[in-house]
């Protein structure tokens, strides 16, 4: 008798992995708390994440979008905006070190630089350069909108059961005359890069691991109850600024960021790990919910994606059975590094 005798049959690659249709692959992932379909959940992180609010629409759950569009927006208006995307007008939030950022600010235990990119007579917010645009009028006008969405952010953590943050970057951008993480590289999106001012730093797994932590800390501070459930996107880097090659970089990158979320659900009882990583970039799917740039996940992956977080959840319902195949986000790709692509060589 030995130890892998009492195993079930998830436990083991053949059985699990090898021989079941890719379809048909279930019981990856046992919740580590209960969800209620009118449970507020919230959604921030990479542009993977903006496709989970929606998402969770679909599957009837209640997605909690504390920053709606105005009225009178056309849908065009709205998707260009970033409404809709995740449950406060933040834009992208690529690193734990960013999510941190985002909190410390809503929360006041820091205070944001006032300061704003100025082109063409527009003032652009760097700390979410593509939210607005076409920018705003003044700097105050931005400061106004960033303290909406502070204010979204605490309302939205004060009334939620769970927040799902999506992981995708290890490498950022930093601002070192205030210390700021960027959301993005100066003078891709908006802004002009300052080779004295911004400097390139790639997370290790300790830097991840604290601010994380940290991260969690000022969530349970502001909502005791909450849960926090962290996922990995399965959407590869469009570009690396260590000079390295692509591919080794994105390995690099997913590779720490799915230790630290694992390990921080070893850690805290309030954290779980989800798979959505794994079940688009899985050996048995062989990338089958990319599209040609083997970059973008396809509606039909985030929809695999989702069935298997609602079966985890809801009685009775199978993450093999086939649902809805209605794209669940129109347009093109959301995220801010996706604009790197246009300085790649032709």
């Amino acid at each position: 008798m030995n130890p892998y005798q009492a195993l079930p049959a998830r436990s083991f690659w053949r059985p699990a992995v090898a021989e079941p249709d890719p379809f048909a692959i279930d019981d990856l992932w046992t919740p580590a708390f209960t969800l209620g379909q009118d449970d507020p959940v919230l959604t921030a992180g990479s542009c993977f994440a903006a496709r989970i609010g929606p998402a969770l629409l679909e599957q009837g759950m209640n997605w909690y979008d504390a920053e709606p569009a105005p009225p009178g927006l056309t849908e065009e208006q709205r998707r260009a905006r970033h409404y809709g995307e995740f449950s406060f007008r933040t834009g992208t939030v690529y690193t734990p070190a960013m999510l941190r950022q985002w909190l410390s600010w809503a929360f006041g235990r820091s205070a944001p630089p006032e300061a704003g990119w100025v082109e063409d007579g527009r003032c652009y917010d760097p700390y979410r350069p593509s939210v607005e645009p076409e920018g705003h009028a003044s700097v105050e006008e931005m400061l106004a909108a960033r303290a909406t969405t502070l204010s979204a952010i605490r309302r939205a953590v004060g009334g939620a059961r769970c927040l799902i943050f999506t992981m995708g970057l290890t490498e950022a951008w930093l601002d070192r005359i205030d210390g700021t993480v960027l959301p993005a590289c100066p003078g891709t999106v908006r802004g002009a890069f300052d080779p004295g001012r911004h400097t390139f730093h790639n997370y290790g797994f300790v830097e991840l691991h604290r601010d994380l932590s940290e991260a969690v800390a000022l969530l349970r501070e502001a909502s005791p109850e909450l849960r926090v459930l962290l996922t990995v996107s399965p959407v590869p880097l469009t570009a690396t600024a260590t000079g390295g090659h692509a591919l080794t970089a994105n390995t690099y990158s997913k590779s720490l960021l799915r230790a630290v979320a694992g390990q921080l659900a070893l850690e805290d009882d309030h954290v779980d790990y989800f798979p959505s990583y794994e079940l688009i970039t899985g050996a048995p799917f062989k990338s089958a919910f990319y599209a040609p740039n083997l970059r973008t996940v396809t509606p039909e992956g985030v929809a695999f994606v989702m069935r298997h977080f609602a079966a985890a959840f809801g009685p009775g319902r199978d993450a093999t059975a086939p649902q809805s195949r209605r794209p669940l986000v129109k347009g093109g790709d959301s995220c801010d590094d996706a604009v790197l692509d246009y300085y790649s060589p032709r």
